[in-house]
């Protein structure tokens, strides 16, 4: 049974090591799910993300002005116009 250390760190166990195929030097995320938190290589986590956004053409940029153009046309509907 793995134990938190005065510094909080933790050894992985061997078997979930070699499960997720996580060598010394490797860099992990730890993924908030419904269930709790998952343990992921860095590069997989990357990988997962960008598959999920690879079909996002929009930018940042262009998300913000879309947001803005909707709150203001809100307002207006508030405020008795259009």
């Amino acid at each position: 049974m793995p134990v938190v250390t005065k510094k909080y760190q933790v050894t992985i166990p061997k078997d979930v090591r070699e499960a997720l195929g996580i060598k010394a030097g490797d860099e992990v995320v730890f993924v908030r799910t419904r269930e709790g938190y998952v343990i992921k290589p860095l590069d997989e986590f990357l990988k997962e993300m960008a598959e999920l956004t690879g079909d996002i053409e929009e930018t940042v940029d262009e998300v913000r002005q879309g947001l803005a153009r909707g709150i203001e046309r809100s307002l207006r509907e508030l405020e008795g116009g259009e």
